[in-house]
């Protein structure tokens, strides 16, 4: 498999500058302009964690899955325009046709927390864990990881899940066998096991970076669920003394957050659920309602200006900004429009037909059971 990431440092991946530099005001304008030019040719999907001047020019907003769902059904359109970062664009490639384009407008638009978990991990990983024990392990993988690793699980017989549909997904796959090994996210993983009756106690930590994980055969031999060590860097930010300050401070206020928070910040909150979940839920509330919540800043500031009749803020008195996200910038939108234009598109995200066809069986596992 030929890797799509390596020599990200050579200038022809990356955004070009143009040779008179534009204000950012004067970007805005060309793509307005361009992005009309091209009209039913691009349709640029917008992650909720951009930033309100590249939402500005998103066609269909939504999370991760969501997003791709939407690329899938885009029929007429010769590009896809992905305004997230590697993996999201790497679904979206998967889903749709042959010959629609996918394009991230910036190749070092990455994910932290996919960047925690590679195939050649999780090949030693599954060797190890699988010499342990004769148990049934089942892989299941947020959906937040590259193509590689999901490929991974479908060849493996395992499935995909998303914050939204991980309970179905983890049921199922008590289901198929006596252990799960779910990556790359551990949070995620703890949170939707114990809230499923599965003490601490039976599950362990696999980190790579630590001879065997970190794990004794014993250890992996007594666990229910091995959980890989990867996290998310926008929702580690937040802590437990951040719901205790709120709890002080203002006990009406409802808490509510990501279940890729920690442990105890779930626990210690008052609904905790999927990017949909926490939109519904304020989309929802009577008017006077206080929300502090637990996710990225942009998002949370989008809901606040969306209901002025409630009172949203951050749990986190500091701003828990997905850094990776932000590396989309209009003026690298305008270069993906101006590629697409000139005949030469650049940053196309391709998947190849061996990943592509056992990361899309895991996929669709996911889909059978959601």
């Amino acid at each position: 498999m030929i890797d799509i990431y390596e020599n990200l440092e050579n200038s022809d991946h990356l955004p070009a500058i143009s040779e008179k530099e534009l204000s950012d005001e004067e970007v805005l304008v060309e793509l307005k302009k361009i992005k009309e030019e091209l009209k039913d040719r691009v349709v640029v999907l917008g992650h909720h964690y951009q930033q309100d001047d590249v939402i500005a020019f998103a066609d269909i907003t939504g999370d991760s899955l969501e997003l791709a769902r939407k690329a899938s059904e885009v029929k007429n359109a010769e590009y896809i325009i992905f305004c997230g970062v590697h993996f999201m664009a790497e679904t979206a490639d998967m889903l749709t046709t042959p010959d629609q384009k996918v394009i991230l407008p910036d190749m070092r638009a990455g994910c932290s927390m996919a960047d925690m978990a590679n195939r050649r991990e999780i090949d030693l990983a599954w060797k190890y864990l699988t010499d342990c024990t004769k148990d049934k392990i089942v892989p299941i993988t947020y959906i937040n990881c590259t193509a590689a690793l999901k490929s991974f699980v479908g060849e493996n017989d395992g499935s995909i899940c998303t914050s939204s549909n991980a309970e179905k997904i983890i049921t199922w796959g008590l289901s198929q066998g006596e252990k799960l090994l779910f990556f790359p996210d551990q949070h995620l993983g703890r949170n939707t096991c114990f809230k499923l009756g599965i003490p601490l106690e039976d599950m362990v930590i696999y980190d790579p970076r630590l001879r065997f994980g970190g794990l004794t055969p014993e250890q992996i031999q007594k666990a229910k669920v091995i959980l890989w060590y990867g996290f998310c860097s926008v929702h580690q930010g937040f802590n437990a003394s951040h719901i205790k300050m709120w709890r002080e401070k203002e006990a009406d206020r409802t808490i509510i957050v990501h279940p890729e928070c920690s442990f105890d910040v779930v626990q210690g909150s008052d609904l905790a659920g999927s990017t949909s979940y926490i939109i519904n839920q304020i989309k929802a509330a009577p008017a006077g309602s206080k929300f502090a919540v637990g996710t990225e800043i942009n998002l949370v500031n989008r809901l606040a200006q969306a209901y002025p009749h409630l009172d949203i803020t951050s749990l986190s008195p500091y701003q828990c900004l997905c850094t990776t996200m932000y590396r989309v910038r209009p003026r690298w939108l305008l270069e993906s429009f101006r590629s697409i234009k000139n005949g030469s598109p650049i940053n196309i995200i391709k998947v190849d037909d061996h990943t592509k066809k056992f990361a899309m069986k895991a996929l669709d596992q996911m889909l059978s059971i959601s």
